[in-house]
């Protein structure tokens, strides 16, 4: 009987603690730095300023750490999305995307890896491992097609032909010498449905401007969400599911079970205050947002709703303390129109002292 390498014998292990992907790579230099400084020069970083540092340890972990050998990447799955019920306009509810359901799946993960950790040390005492979780500067996705995880398909995910894309990626820095695998083919083929479905044209074939994802405008983008792209949100109150649902590969994935917490009400989100939100999301992913984030994005969905009853919430948000809040709010008000919002921007026009507020409130006045 042959001997289990250390590859397999990492992988056998990672299955036993739900890792159902598990393989690996020789550290070698990534071939993506001048894509990487032409996308950065391009400004798609949007406001992510952390991507353009710490380059060299992206394109090489073994600057960092120079005892590195080899990167483990390894993939946990989520429940998918489950299909949209009901009429979210009438009901006043947004959308989270699925990953973010539960505790966060940073700890989670985190905490998974440390005891994949204590297994591997049993198996090779001599051995060093460093994990990450979405943290640091690994290009997680270029590894993950490396290790032979799956292709990185024109959704810009990274998919497997059994596992889909619904799995976060982790990895394990080892001083292992692990064996090298195959690169994936790809077989997106001549499918454009993930490019179909972008409703802010974020993706182009294997590429995306991040400043026109959802999932960025939702989440990393701090700022004012452009006005052209508000309506486009429809009901997305934090990240989008929507070029992993219309894929192929995640055909039949759908979770029923997981509709009221990814589909919440948003009037009573609105009215949170900081006690409220930390309660409510500060152990989920949802809390990468922030507060004066999520309402913003809450603020943005109701103004898309077209329903009068999102007035009566966004009137008591334009006493919000935050101005980034007021000045949304502002603008879904005079999206709705109508008396009362009206008279409400009116009333909120001289009190407020943001200028960014103001103008928001000028604008849905005129």
């Amino acid at each position: 009987m042959a001997v289990a390498t250390p590859t397999e014998r990492i992988a056998c292990e990672a299955r036993l603690l739900g890792f159902p992907l598990a393989g690996s790579a020789p550290l070698d230099v990534l071939e993506r730095a001048a894509f990487v400084a032409r996308w950065i020069a391009e400004g798609r970083a949007g406001e992510m300023g952390y991507l353009a540092r710490r380059m060299a340890e992206r394109m090489d972990p073994r600057t960092a750490f120079p005892w590195a050998k080899s990167m483990v990447s390894l993939a946990y799955p989520y429940r998918p999305p489950p299909s949209p019920a009901g009429d979210w306009r009438a009901e006043l509810r947004g959308r989270i995307a699925a990953y973010a359901l539960g505790a966060d799946y940073h700890d989670r993960l985190r905490a998974l890896l440390e005891r994949l950790i204590v297994r591997l040390r049993e198996l090779f005492p001599a051995a060093r491992f460093r994990p990450y979780v979405d943290t640091g500067p690994v290009l997680e996705r270029e590894w993950a097609a490396r290790a032979g995880l799956g292709w990185i398909g024109k959704n810009t995910l990274v998919l497997h032909r059994t596992a889909g894309s619904y799995f976060f990626l982790a990895e394990l820095l080892t001083d292992l010498t692990l064996d090298a695998v195959s690169l994936p083919g790809g077989h997106c083929g001549t499918c454009t449905r993930c490019l179909t479905a972008c409703p802010t044209g974020a993706l182009g074939a294997y590429t995306m401007d991040p400043r026109r994802c959802i999932s960025y405008l939702t989440i990393e983008h701090r700022s004012g969400i452009p006005l052209e792209l508000r309506p486009r949100l429809d009901n997305w109150i934090f990240g989008c599911d929507l070029c992993q649902q219309v894929c192929p590969w995640n055909d039949g994935a759908s979770d029923a079970e997981a509709g009221e917490a990814l589909a919440p009400s948003l009037p009573p989100i609105l009215a949170l205050d900081d006690a409220g939100f930390g309660a409510r999301f500060g152990r989920t992913a949802v809390a990468r947002a922030k507060r004066r984030g999520l309402l913003r994005n809450v603020a943005v969905v109701l103004g898309n709703s077209g329903n009068p009853d999102a007035v009566p919430p966004l009137v008591g948000a334009l006493g919000d303390p935050e101005p980034l809040v007021r000045g949304h709010a502002a603008w879904a008000l005079g999206r709705l129109g109508g008396g009362r919002a009206r008279r409400a921007l009116e009333a909120a026009r001289p009190r407020e002292a943001d200028p960014e507020a103001a103008a928001e409130i000028e604008a849905a006045l005129g």
